[in-house]
């Protein structure tokens, strides 16, 4: 009898002694045509094996942890794919595009691989997303640890690009523009109104995301409408083998998410997530934040299916709502800021919706078709309590703000030779806006075309060309007669010094579409006259990079740019000072003319390390300098020049046992403090609201430090994966100035005070 429990007892030993394994697999394909690519070379940590004739190849029994993959083909670059990471209980799926040798100018097509140099692109994995400290899931947030990038405020992901306002970016999903993909898009800003760029939390959860990729220097020729960056969103696609699932619990909210295989003929998968904030919860129990009540909920699928010819048609669609309610203080002893006198309601409702087509044609072209309508709908409504007791112009009042995107954009490329590939394509875009569905004619429509031509060349063995063309044409609504078509030649040179290092230069002319709450900002007195006369803005953009790769995994970039804008709309009257530069939600009553100009120029720093021997290290800075001339001639300070930007991002992991990972991350933050107008105490204690007694930005506000810390623990089982996390966002607890305001009821000027520290603990399932 004892030996017998002895033989039981080993056995259970041996069984949780033996590593806990997955599947590794994906395939190899024609970056260009997207055939597949045979007998390809893929080395898992050195292990080797050849793809099949469909492309496809496959890694049994891997041990749970990090890998790294390595694929090449001859006549082809090869491509080094890290910090891949294995979990029990989820195969890990990959998807490479291999490039033809005579094409060094890569785009950013593969996920997990360090990021190239050229045109200022960066890759965020959706596990970086979920691996850097304090993201809460959005890769705009992870954005943050680049180089010449902050974020606007601590609650909302709206991002400060080299000194530009958040207004000069533009959001991307699977490659066309749509709207704001945020919930509470009022979160962080100055007066409590909607914006048309940022938000708390993006709507898109991370668990169907697939790399994003943000640009911030000039943009290849198939890019346009934006003067600071593009964040473009990319859908992974589901296991198209099994079914799997994805549970989560946290402050942020409970997400689950399903995928699997349509069909076993077709090869077909989808993926769907849903998730429901952990606070809306709170608040159906009754549970009280402040007076605050904050809810939000999203639903996002992607499904694709394989077509003839190795080709590929998805389906995507995301949608949210979310609103933030204050009931103030009935009891007029209790105010303490003017804001308890107020009930204020915010709704917000986003949804987007579309398609993509990607056939080969061929052995060397691909043809590309993309579409998606998109829309958002904000209102705001701040109701005093006693109206006759206290009221104050910077609270109270209405706001609607709808905006409405259909995009559409068709592309060709072809590979003509080992040396030179060309693309073209076309992408169109309708718009339409309103901020006031009482007036009828306080509405906007606009369309833009804009046609691309790009050609890549490799001229020598060491120096690669890319020379492109892109117009922009423009109209606003039917019955403005102006029709803008701008021309702008793109240029960039890379040249490969040595196997280790390389030197980039890029040139770029853009041109932007001004904001909608912009065009229908009025003016007049006698008559409401919206600015819809405005031309786009536009813009030379140069920059030149050096990039040496260093052992272990690490690289060293230096980057200088200079940026000049012109056409900047700026208000008439001369004595105002306004230029939309400095803008974000509040747009004045003024008339705007496009007669203004800004520069920015800076250099930045950035050194690598990638996730390898269970370290990793971002560490970048950034000196710039942002201002505007308004019309006046005088040349100022811009709102978001604050001369410096310093990130500090790096995690350590460490392996306990064969089935357990804790992991520490960090994240440190420095950067310059932002600037304002000065706010008249006197004759804003007259009149009980603020007025500013200057339109120029002369009051810097302090500069902003933060630091973030992450710890998580995983933990895999035979068919299951768990991890526990804590998230620290401002761990020191810092006391970051976020701007000044007048409060009317303590009829003086405060200080309004950024995030403090903020705990999200979340637990996360995988089977």
């Amino acid at each position: 009898m004892i030996r017998i429990f002895l033989l039981i007892l080993l056995a259970a030993t041996s069984a949780w002694a033996q590593p806990l394994t997955s599947v590794i697999r994906g395939s190899v394909k024609d970056a260009d045509s997207g055939q597949p690519l045979g007998t390809a070379t893929v080395q898992l940590d050195g292990q080797g094996t050849l793809t099949d004739e469909a492309g496809l190849f496959r890694f049994e029994g891997v041990t749970t942890g990090r890998h790294t993959l390595t694929v090449s083909f001859v006549g082809y670059q090869t491509r080094v794919i890290s910090e891949i990471l294995l979990e029990s209980g989820k195969e890990n799926v990959q998807e490479v595009l291999l490039s033809g040798t005579g094409r060094q100018l890569e785009e950013a097509t593969v996920s997990g691989s360090r990021t190239p140099a050229f045109n200022s692109v960066q890759a965020i994995t959706a596990e970086q997303t979920m691996r850097y400290a304090a993201t809460y899931l959005d890769p705009a947030r992870v954005a943050t640890s680049f180089a010449g990038v902050a974020a606007a405020n601590d609650q909302a992901n709206g991002l400060v690009v080299r000194g530009n306002s958040p207004n000069s970016m533009q959001w991307r999903l699977e490659g066309v523009e749509i709207v704001n993909p945020n919930h509470l898009s009022n979160a962080g800003t100055f007066s409590d109104r909607p914006t048309s760029t940022g938000g708390g939390v993006n709507i898109l959860s991370t668990q169907l995301m697939g790399t994003s990729y943000f640009m911030s220097g000039p943009f290849p020729a198939q890019y346009g409408n934006a003067m600071s960056a593009i964040l473009d969103m990319t859908l992974r696609k589901g296991n198209n083998e099994k079914n799997e699932f994805t549970a989560q619990a946290g402050l942020i909210g409970l997400d689950i998410a399903a995928e699997g295989p349509l069909s076993k003929r077709n090869k077909g998968s989808y993926l769907v997530n849903y998730r429901y904030s952990f606070t809306g919860l709170l608040g159906a129990m009754g549970v009280n934040f402040g007076g605050e009540d904050i809810r939000f909920q999203d639903l996002s699928f992607h499904v694709e299916i394989p077509t003839k010819g190795n080709g590929s048609f998805t389906l995507f669609g995301l949608g949210g709502i979310s609103s933030n309610d204050f009931t103030g203080q009935k009891d007029s002893l209790q105010w303490e800021t003017d804001k308890d006198a107020y009930n204020i309601r915010y709704k917000n409702k986003m949804g987007a919706a579309g398609f993509t087509l990607t056939q080969p044609t061929g052995t060397r072209g691909t043809y590309r078709m993309a579409f998606a309508i998109s829309g958002l709908n904000t209102t705001r409504d701040a109701s005093p309590l006693y109206p006759r007791q206290l009221s104050s112009g910077d609270i109270e009042g209405k706001n609607y703000l709808y905006t409405g995107k259909i995009s559409f954009n068709t592309s060709y490329s072809h590979r003509i030779s080992a040396k030179s590939r060309l693309s073209a394509g076309i992408f169109v875009l309708f718009q339409h806006s309103d901020t006031a569905p009482d007036w009828p004619d306080d509405h906007f429509r606009s369309w833009t075309v804009q046609p691309y031509l790009n050609w890549s060349w490799k001229v020598a063995e060491s120096v690669t060309t890319e020379v492109g063309l892109h117009a922009m044409i423009s109209k606003v609504r039917a019955d403005i007669a102006d029709v803008h078509t701008n021309i702008e030649p793109r240029l960039a040179v890379r040249w490969q010094a040595s196997a280790a290092s390389r030197w980039t230069i890029s040139y770029g002319m853009h041109s932007q579409m001004q904001n909608d709450m912009l065009y229908m900002a009025p003016y007049g007195m006698s008559t409401r006259v919206l600015n819809l006369h405005l031309a786009p803005s536009r813009g030379h953009y140069l920059t030149m990079g050096y990039q040496r790769e260093l052992p272990k995994g690490s690289s060293l970039k230096l980057e200088a740019y200079w940026q000049h804008q012109y056409d900047i709309p700026v208000a008439g009257d001369e004595f105002r000072n306004y230029s939309a530069v400095n803008l974000i939600e509040k747009i004045p009553d003024e008339r705007f003319v496009n007669e203004g100009t800004a520069r920015n120029y800076g250099i930045e720093v950035t050194y690598q390390k990638l996730l390898t021997s269970d370290f990793y290290l971002l560490a970048t800075g950034s000196l710039y300098s942002a201002t505007y001339v308004d019309r006046t001639g005088v040349r100022r300070d811009a709102r978001f020049n604050g001369h410096h930007t310093l990130s500090l991002t790096a995690g350590k992991e460490i392996k306990s046992g064969d089935r357990s990972i804790w992991g520490i991350n960090a994240k440190i933050l420095w950067i310059g403090g932002f600037r304002e107008r000065p706010i008249d105490e006197a004759y804003s204690q007259k009149l009980n609201f603020a007025i500013e007694s200057s339109n120029i930005y002369s009051v810097k506000l302090r500069d902003y430090f933060r630091p973030d810390l992450r710890i998580y623990w995983k933990k895999g089982h035979r068919k299951y994966s768990r991890t526990l996390a804590l998230d620290l966002q401002n761990v020191s607890g810092t006391q970051n100035e976020g701007y000044h305001r007048y409060d009317a009821f303590l009829k003086q000027i405060v200080v309004q005070k950024q995030l403090g520290l903020i705990p999200v603990l979340s637990y996360r399932w995988e089977f």
